[in-house]
């Protein structure tokens, strides 16, 4: 587990490190252009590379999962001839016959892609350099590699670049308007100043600090991060000494282990004594994809749940009285305020952050 252990950290330096854009206190919201789709194409990806379409795609392979989230979240999965499918991937229920990864459900197998054909390929950032890469635009495939991002706006961009590059605007439109949407109701019930200092256990003492895509998230969903708070740069170890020092309140960690996988000193933390755990879908955690806005939803809805019921509360009474004065035109509106266009599942109780296996998907 170890060695799983460090393989993990080392993919998470090579892939997106995110500098927090978020004050305390504050909630960052994306607030991209709307995507144009107009072929030919041509953009510039992540390597300096010009990647040409001469007419909108219709088949695609994304080489890491988290491209091909974004390719099922802008509603263009029925243009897929090839994704990772496996461990990491599972929550997209895509068809095994997709699958162009090696048994670990990530490495992809260059001559997998190639026998698909398609007419784009999407690469994750963690791929920039990458032999695979380099083999598959020799056969002339177009591949887009997609930048280095810094924040959730980052994100949001490379849905947008998404979009436009499989011809699917309307679909990543609605993606970005959604997180949107959702960032704004979490700022709105998220307290400015009540932010509970949280740990972030990834195993064997590894944490998140500055720098990080784990370190804007934590920060976005209403709570300090011990890893930041402690000056930690990047991905690295803390002592249990640091962490029985900081006393955290909450200790968030992956579902997968079951039960925080901390050092046995850190169990006198108040955060261990009182039971105040968020355990949090790994995936929405580590992939930079739109359900990011899952995971930070999750972690304010646990530690702030008095804040988001009286949130609730009060929207459920704004709408009573709207009812009572709009009639049928304001059903309408709620209807559609409840469907979320290119998302298979409502922003609801979902887990949190990262058992260390399940940072490899970039």
């Amino acid at each position: 587990m170890r060695k799983l252990l460090v393989l993990c950290i080392t993919v998470l330096l090579a892939v997106a490190t995110f500098t927090p854009a978020v004050a305390a206190g504050g909630v960052a919201a994306v607030s991209e252009e709307s995507p144009t789709c107009e072929f030919p194409l041509e953009l510039e990806d992540g390597t300096g590379e010009t990647v040409t379409l001469e007419e909108e795609p219709e088949s695609v392979v994304a080489l890491q999962p988290s491209d091909a989230q974004t390719v099922f979240e802008i509603g263009a999965d029925d243009k897929l001839v090839g994704m990772p499918v496996g461990e990491f991937t599972a929550y997209l229920d895509a068809d095994e016959e997709l699958d162009i990864s090696e048994g670990d459900g990530v490495t992809p197998v260059t001559e997998e892609v190639i026998d698909r054909e398609p007419d784009v390929v999407l690469a994750a950032n963690a791929l920039a350099g990458d032999d695979v890469v380099d083999q598959l635009r020799d056969t002339g495939l177009e591949v887009y590699v997609y930048s280095t991002e810094e924040s959730l706006d980052g994100v949001a961009e490379n849905v947008r670049l998404t979009g436009e590059l499989l011809g699917e605007c309307e679909g990543a439109d609605e993606s970005l308007e959604w997180m949107d949407d959702r960032l704004s109701e979490i700022e709105a019930a998220v307290p400015d100043e009540d932010r509970p200092l949280a740990y972030y256990e990834m195993g064997d003492g590894y944490t998140a600090g500055q720098g990080t895509f784990q370190d804007e998230i934590l920060t976005t969903a209403g709570v300090d991060n011990l890893g930041a708070e402690a000056g930690l740069e990047g991905w690295e170890t803390v002592s249990e000494e640091v962490v029985l020092d900081a006393d955290p309140e909450w200790i968030v960690y992956g579902a997968d282990f079951g039960e925080p996988p901390v050092a046995e000193s850190v169990m006198g933390t108040t955060a261990y004594q009182n039971e105040q755990f968020v355990a949090v879908d790994s995936q929405f955690m580590s992939q930079p994809g739109p359900l990011v806005v899952e995971a930070i939803d999750e972690i304010a809805q646990v530690v702030h749940g008095d804040e988001f019921e009286d949130d609730a509360a009060a929207a459920d009474d704004a709408d009573g009285e709207a009812d009572d004065t709009g009639g049928d035109e304001t059903d309408a509106t709620d209807g559609d305020a409840e469907s979320i266009p290119g998302f298979g599942v409502a922003v609801a109780a979902l887990a949190l952050i990262g058992a260390i296996g399940l940072f490899v998907r970039r």
